[in-house]
């Protein structure tokens, strides 16, 4: 049997904020056209992690994407295949809501250039992916916090990217618009698109493909989400403060007193 694609990769991964260390040495690999949740404590490293992968931090280590070293890649041919939505991401409150989600397509235009019927295609994909269509003429500003952070999914969505990072993309969203986010990536997911996102909720995490568990800038656990040693990783690291069990066919995260 083949083995799958592997979309991200690092190797003896080391990263320090400030002199201090915040990722010790990991070695990991994310396959191809699946989802992966990262999970773990506060302060386990989760979103420096993900920071890693996206080439934003200063990194002793090796990290690949799509077996390219992410070091020396030509930066608009990375922006083409990576696209990265951050915690609290924002734009200024002046721009329209279609200005601001085809800023994603700019790793595909040339300087200056305008806007192609692609560019064009994707946008309106995006806003209508993600429910925001009816807004596409209004200000950023004119937002509130869960439609602003559906504009700004529209944005890292309209890249059409190989590989999506997310850091806590369901902050600001209510519970139907968290749905819709789910069915979103697995529409994804279906396309080949590989997802790899920091989720504070554990039971949406669980919805994932595989997930990863961290603790103090280690990763204690790599492995499917419906295997039992996934379940158990998650709740040692939140101190069995947490139980994961089956309900209706999902698995879901049910605090401990």
């Amino acid at each position: 049997m083949t083995a799958p694609r592997q979309a991200l990769r690092v190797c003896d991964v080391r990263v320090s904020l400030d002199g201090q260390a915040v990722l010790h040495g990991l070695d990991l690999s994310f396959s191809a056209g699946r989802w992966t949740s990262i999970v773990g404590p506060n302060g386990a490293g989760k979103s420096t992690l993900l920071k890693t992968l996206a080439g934003l931090l200063p990194t002793q280590g090796r990290v690949f994407l799509l077996d390219q070293a992410l070091q020396t890649m030509d930066r608009k041919l990375r922006a083409q295949q990576l696209s990265w939505l951050g915690q609290n991401e924002t734009a200024s409150d002046d721009l329209r809501v279609w200005d601001v989600v085809m800023l994603g397509r700019m790793p595909h235009q040339e300087w200056l250039a305008a806007p192609s019927a692609q560019d064009h295609a994707a946008v309106d994909t995006a806003l209508k992916a993600t429910q925001a269509w009816d807004w596409r003429e209004r200000s950023l500003g004119h937002l509130s916090a869960g439609e602003r952070q559906r504009v700004m999914l529209a944005r890292a969505m309209a890249v059409q990217a190989q590989v999506m990072l997310m850091d806590e993309p369901l902050a600001n969203l209510d519970p139907p618009h968290q749905v819709d986010w789910l069915e979103q990536v697995r529409c994804l997911t279906s396309q080949n698109t590989t997802v790899i996102s920091v989720l504070h909720e554990v039971g949406m995490a669980l919805h994932a493909d595989d997930m990863v568990v961290m603790q103090a800038g280690r990763v204690v656990h790599q492995g499917a989400c419906a295997d039992a040693a996934t379940h158990r990783a998650v709740e040692a690291v939140f101190d069995k403060r947490i139980a994961i069990h089956a309900l209706d066919g999902q698995w879901v995260a049910v605090p401990k007193l």
